[in-house]
């Protein structure tokens, strides 16, 4: 039986990073909070990447309709911990991580614990979890640990990142003063202000933000890790720009396009406040009618 040894095991990695480089990952720790589509990625991409540690978190179990997109479903996970089930994908690839499970999600009585130590965040958590995403934000920002966050769209990703000393999350996407029902809408022109996505849905009926159904390919899942994973390796290891919101990225495997986009103030720039209501516009329109 093969041994495992860390510096043989990512030994490939060597030449993108240096050996130094790779030894300070080892000593990295990583919080990722939400291990379903994209961050169950997160977590397989930067453990192959050499990352040390790691603190999960995520309450939920996996189940049949989580197989097109998470990495972790499948016949013999069915209801079984998704926290606890990807530590075990993540520890077959490297036996020596030093891990940390939330098996009840993150919680005001555990985030204390869940960002110690942390270097960076890596934001997996559910589109329409916005009161743990806010505490988690906000606790990050107390602590100066940096946030990337991919979400996947269509089939592609959209990139935004909250650092230490720019925007918080509230100055950004400005959710406080509008109702809760418009916060998805917020949330998704926030995110990918390209709408790079948006040509390309072919059935908008199923895009349902009230009841929290909209559709996700794993193609997107995958993107997401790459960006994430590239990203966070550069916070890792003080190499390399990295721009924060109001700056974000999006690229869309489907239309081959990539975009940039810098919205100082957020949702309350102009371009945002068009995006905001040709999206309400288009979810109205996709409605089936209910007349006779």
């Amino acid at each position: 039986m093969t041994e495992f040894d860390y510096h043989t095991a990512f030994s490939r990695n060597i030449g993108w990073l240096t050996p130094d480089e790779q030894s300070l990952l080892r000593k990295k720790r990583v919080a990722i909070a939400g291990l379903g589509g994209a961050g169950g990625v997160h977590l397989l991409t930067l453990a192959r990447l050499g990352i040390g540690a790691f603190n999960l978190a995520d309450f939920d179990t996996f189940a049949l309709a989580n197989f097109n997109r998470q990495a972790g479903a499948a016949m013999s996970t069915i209801g079984h911990s998704k926290a606890e089930t990807m530590a075990n994908m993540a520890r077959d690839i490297n036996p020596e991580l030093d891990l940390n499970i939330f098996i009840n999600g993150v919680q005001p009585d555990n985030i204390d614990a869940f960002l110690d130590g942390v270097d960076v965040y890596v934001d997996g958590l559910d589109y329409f979890v916005f009161d743990a995403r806010r505490m988690v934000y906000a606790a990050c920002r107390e602590r100066g640990i940096p946030i990337t966050f991919a979400v996947p769209l269509g089939m592609g990703a959209s990139l935004i990142n909250f650092l230490p000393h720019g925007p918080s999350f509230e100055d950004y996407f400005h959710l406080q003063g509008h109702q809760e029902w418009e916060w998805p809408v917020r949330f998704l022109v926030g995110v990918a202000p390209g709408l790079l996505h948006r040509h390309y849905l072919a059935a908008p009926e199923f895009v349902d933000f009230p009841t929290h159904r909209v559709p996700s390919t794993g193609i997107a899942c995958q993107f997401c890790a790459g960006m994430a994973g590239t990203t966070a390796a550069k916070l890792l290891l003080g190499r390399g720009k990295v721009s924060g919101a109001p700056h974000s990225l999006q690229f869309d495997g489907y239309t081959g396009k990539f975009k940039k986009c810098w919205r100082p103030g957020g949702n309350a720039h102009p371009l945002q406040r068009l995006a905001i209501a040709y999206v309400n516009n288009r979810l109205k329109k996709s409605k089936p009618s209910n007349d006779n």
